[in-house]
């Protein structure tokens, strides 16, 4: 595998997809409101489906993660989120994951835009008293199996290849639990630890809580930082947890025919799959954008290449009866590329069908959100048509890929794939040859740094001012924009990941109207640039009162990503 210098001249790709992300958001909350959406029901869950709504956080992908594992190079992790937004005091029930619902992530290893391999979590309920008792847990628990824990999750793990043969990694293997409190699990690590479970051929995975590891100034919704970048530094999401599935496996079980030497490149995406869930259109039926209410859909695309349809074909391996619901590759994907109209339905396809829906395509070759840049800013948009985000978006980062002239992250660069079966999608792309750095850049590939996004995602990379600067044209011209180079000055996660797997921070326990003074571990904040307790730099923020961090959960609900997808 032969890598272009790392020079400026060949920023990052992908970010310009997160650039879109963030910026778009600010144009979907004035479009939502201006139409006056309305959540649509599903015939089969009661599952609420609107750009702005979030009725099934459950089903609701976050963020997704792929890296070199930084401490087994020979291993790769996946980590993906769901429930957002979710307050360390949320009890009495907390996050647990949804029973009624399957939760995957997808690798793609020959760029046809269908799965490989698909790994597959599906969880239990377990609760020891429910006829007397209404708490999460009645007394301090130290392990998994104390009988103090009155709610407990366990979960089947299995894995699926590209002709559908299904087998089964793990059974009745232990999530950890939401952290209720230091009270109630003084050693909230130690029930990580269990929580972390090995696997048969090599590997681990772990279902839990966690700190959310994604960040960002919100505050865009203020004409971009308040029409001049003096809005930035905050870090909105600071305090929130999630749930996290992650899971840490031999390079070689996710490569093409089994060789990562040969084969580096994958692409990745999470989804969630609702049985008998039917997504609908805005206003709950009908519509350009509606799924079939019995569930039995066609393609996602009309005869024009128009998103008609939120039933794509199934991915082999599918259960009968089992729709998806969500879908992540790339950060904030759905939310600032694919129109208002399509997005309910764009969750629910795969990344094979990416390339024929024109609506989708129309507005990554002439996005519109540089013009709003253009507008608040006077930075002049790039011109059109941006191939360059085509190649960010939809076929990783190669020579014979686009205008970024470089071999990065393609499946076209695997020795043994099948190029005439090769299709445009759009997919999380990791070269899982690239080596670990030393000293990781947050600002990845524009960075010089070529382990970070858009070749993957690690906890630490900056997303947000990656892809604004590329959003602005810096994958092409080599140069940030220097009006922009600030971003939104939020450059790391409230909690610092872990050196080992699964990486992501310990779930937070102060309440989110706290955070911005407290440390993570609920002491007296230590100002910028301090640490937490266990090491963790702590990211200063910006006291807000409860009632705007409520008010701001509304507009959140699009960091809920890809607003269509609960």
């Amino acid at each position: 595998m032969q890598f272009s210098s790392p020079s400026r001249r060949r920023p990052p790709a992908r970010p310009a997809e997160r650039a879109l992300a963030t910026l778009g958001t600010l144009a979907l909350v004035t479009s939502a409101a201006l139409t006056g959406l309305t959540p649509g029901v599903s015939s089969a869950s009661s599952h609420r489906e609107a750009p702005l709504t979030a009725g099934d956080p459950k089903a609701d992908n976050t963020d997704l993660y792929a890296f070199t594992s930084p401490d087994n190079h020979d291993m790769v992790t996946l980590v993906a989120n769901w429930i957002p937004f979710e307050e360390p005091n949320g009890g009495p029930n907390f996050y647990p994951f949804a029973n009624d619902a399957r939760y995957h992530i997808k690798v793609d290893g020959d760029g046809d835009g269908k799965p490989d391999t698909t790994y597959t979590w599906a969880f239990t309920d377990h609760i020891r008293d429910s006829a007397n008792q209404f708490l999460y847990n009645t007394g301090v628990v130290n392990s998994l199996n104390d009988t103090t824990l009155n709610f407990r999750q366990t979960y089947s793990l299995t894995v699926t290849d590209s002709t559908g043969n299904t087998r089964t990694l793990l059974k009745d293997a232990p999530a950890a639990p939401s952290k209720v409190g230091k009270a109630s699990m003084p050693d909230y690590a130690a029930l990580r630890k269990e929580a972390v479970v090995q696997l048969p051929g090599g590997g681990q995975t772990y279902a839990g809580q966690a700190s959310d590891p994604f960040f960002l100034d919100l505050r865009i919704f203020d004409l971009l930082y308040g029409g001049n970048l003096s809005e930035t530094g905050h870090n909105t999401l600071a305090g929130y947890n999630v749930n996290t599935i992650a899971i840490e496996v031999p390079k070689k079980s996710v490569a093409l025919k089994g060789d990562a030497t040969r084969n580096p490149v994958i692409g990745v995406w999470a989804t969630t799959d609702r049985q008998g869930a039917v997504v609908t259109a805005a206003g709950g039926k009908g519509g350009e954008n509606a799924a079939p209410q019995d569930g039995k859909g066609t393609s996602g695309q009309g005869a024009s290449g128009q998103l008609t349809s939120g039933q794509g074909a199934p991915d082999k391996g599918a259960e009968p009866g089992w729709h998806q619901v969500s879908r992540l590759g790339n950060p904030l994907v759905n939310e600032v590329v694919v129109p208002l109209k399509y997005k309910d339905a764009f969750n629910t396809l795969s990344p094979y069908e990416d390339h024929t829906v024109t609506p989708v395509v129309n507005k990554v070759k002439d996005p519109i959100l540089p013009m709003v840049v253009q507008s608040i800013y006077g930075i002049p948009a790039p011109p059109t048509p941006r191939n360059d985000l085509v190649e960010i978006f939809l076929t990783g980062i190669c020579k014979a890929c686009g205008p970024i002239k470089a071999d990065l992250n393609s499946q076209l660069l695997n020795a043994d794939v099948n190029k005439s079966a090769f299709v445009p999608a759009e997919e999380l792309r990791l070269n899982m040859s690239v080596p670990v750095s030393a000293k990781p850049n947050r600002l990845g590939v524009l960075g010089n740094d070529l382990q970070g996004f858009p070749n993957g995602r690690r906890l630490n990379d900056d997303v947000v001012d990656i892809e604004l600067q590329a959003l602005e044209g810096a994958a092409q011209t080599g140069k940030i924009v220097p009006a922009l180079a600030a971003g939104d000055g939020v450059d790391s996660p409230y909690r610092q990941p872990g050196a080992t797997f699964p990486y992501v921070a310990l779930p937070n326990t102060a309440a989110v109207n706290q955070a911005d003074s407290l440390h993570p571990d609920g002491g007296v904040g230590a100002g910028f640039g301090g640490t937490a307790g266990g090491g963790f730099p702590v990211v200063p923020v910006t006291a807000v009162g409860g009632g705007a961090l409520l008010a701001c959960a509304g507009l959140l609900a699009l960091r809920r990503r890809r607003a269509g997808q609960v």
